[in-house]
């Protein structure tokens, strides 16, 4: 992963993160905000605004692409360079997650 892509998305904000975790299946932006919705019990609640604003900057720096339209929708889906930059920020949580379990 290059520096550049890790400075911008590690630490992750949590809406980017819940956006690119959702996208390991092919998405569009819609469905997205629907599925975090429900995986948080309406505690995270990502605006249009923030969802395609981020899906650009994603597809953009190459971490998602598009991959299909359907009804009108463009769908998307989780790059390598995408996985790469969920994986550690999942092992990111996971050992702030393991050094508080600890106290």
């Amino acid at each position: 992963m290059e520096d550049k892509i890790k400075r911008i998305y590690v630490p992750m904000t949590e809406s980017g993160f819940y956006i690119l975790y959702c996208l390991r299946q092919p998405q569009h932006g819609y469905g997205i905000s629907q599925q975090v919705k429900q995986m948080t019990n309406g505690e995270v609640v990502i605006g249009a605004g923030t969802m395609y604003g981020t899906l650009s900057k994603m597809e953009k720096d190459g971490l998602i692409s598009f991959c299909r339209e359907e009804d009108k929708r463009r769908l998307y889906q989780i790059t390598e360079l995408g996985k790469e930059v969920l994986d550690t920020e999942i092992a990111r949580i996971r050992r702030l997650y393991r050094n508080i379990e600890g106290e």
